[in-house]
């Protein structure tokens, strides 16, 4: 079983995106950081390689996702409040990304989410217990 994530996602814009993220409160790993990647801490064991596009090209045979036409993952993560889910969003979108959907108030469950500034669909959840 494995005991670590690690999600690697394209990014235009390194600098860009490390700038959006931040704002929305996540730390980076200066171990695995250079000037064509960087490793986003998520949680405990979770975590996100925003990576050039010719970097990450060097790891796939498949052309990269243009996001602004296809889906390529959808990354979702709980949080712990409907209020933090709403917070993150507003983030998101005051700093240059976009929501793709209305939220979703549910007796169990809160989810909204956003698209980052290279269009990775980032779903928020919080469930109710």
């Amino acid at each position: 079983m494995a005991n670590q994530i690690y999600i690697n996602l394209p990014v235009v814009d390194l600098a860009k995106s490390v700038d959006f993220f931040t704002a929305l409160g996540f730390r980076f790993e200066p171990k695995f950081t250079d000037d064509h990647s960087t490793c986003m801490i998520v949680g405990e064991n979770m975590f996100v390689m925003l990576v050039t596009h010719p970097k990450f090209r060097a790891f796939t045979p498949n052309e990269i996702c243009d996001t602004s036409r296809n889906t390529e993952v959808l990354v979702c993560l709980t949080l712990e409040s409907k209020e933090e889910v709403q917070r993150m969003v507003e983030s998101a979108v005051a700093n240059g990304g976009k929501t793709y959907t209305q939220p979703q108030d549910h007796p169990l469950m809160y989810g909204h989410g956003f698209q980052d500034p290279d269009g990775h669909i980032w779903e928020l959840l919080y469930f109710n217990p």
